[in-house]
């Protein structure tokens, strides 16, 4: 059994709940695209492709750059996004420029979310059930949200076992 050596975006585990978590991620690094997706269907396909045209050498010294996990989707009726979370090594400086123009580098704001994990393979029905059910138990706990929730996919399509998913929202958090 091969050891997954796939780096993962770094977090604070802020608070553990019986359902959810609160973490704290700092600013990184991404490469993202944006869309008219509606749906999780219509977006991961081409925006996946896309990013990984990108990491795979489509840049302009050829460099092929690993991929991380997860990848961030943020589906809405406005403008959808998907997001490579680009390897620790690397800053918005030091990132070869995208040969695809649709691939935009940018770094991230430090945020506070909350998240809630899922198994299997994720369908829209997964996103809508999950993000329903984390608006629920936040609002349960007196949790103000901010912005859209979000879907966060752990693992290759190849794998079918062991998946991970999650739904996160930014929230409004006070340091203790």
């Amino acid at each position: 059994m091969a050891v997954n050596k796939t780096e993962e975006q770094k977090y604070t585990l802020i608070l553990k709940e019986k359902e959810f978590e609160i973490r704290f991620y700092p600013a990184t690094t991404v490469a993202t695209i944006n869309s008219n997706a509606k749906s999780y269907k219509e977006l991961s396909g081409p925006g996946f492709n896309k990013l990984a045209g990108y990491i795979f050498g489509g840049n302009e010294t050829k460099k092929s750059i690993s991929m991380t996990a997860p990848v961030h989707m943020d589906i809405n009726d406005s403008v959808s996004s998907m997001s490579f979370v680009m390897p620790s090594a690397y800053n918005e400086s030091n990132l070869p420029k995208p040969n695809n123009p649709d691939v935009i580098i940018k770094k991230t704001s430090d945020e506070y979310v909350a998240a809630l994990r899922f198994g299997g393979y994720a369908s829209d029905k997964d996103l809508k059930f999950y993000s329903q059910k984390l608006e629920n138990l936040l609002r349960e706990k007196g949790i103000t949200t901010i912005g859209n929730y979000r879907f966060l996919g752990y693992n290759p399509p190849f794998q079918p076992i062991g998946r991970r998913n999650e739904i996160i929202v930014r929230i409004k958090w006070e340091k203790k």
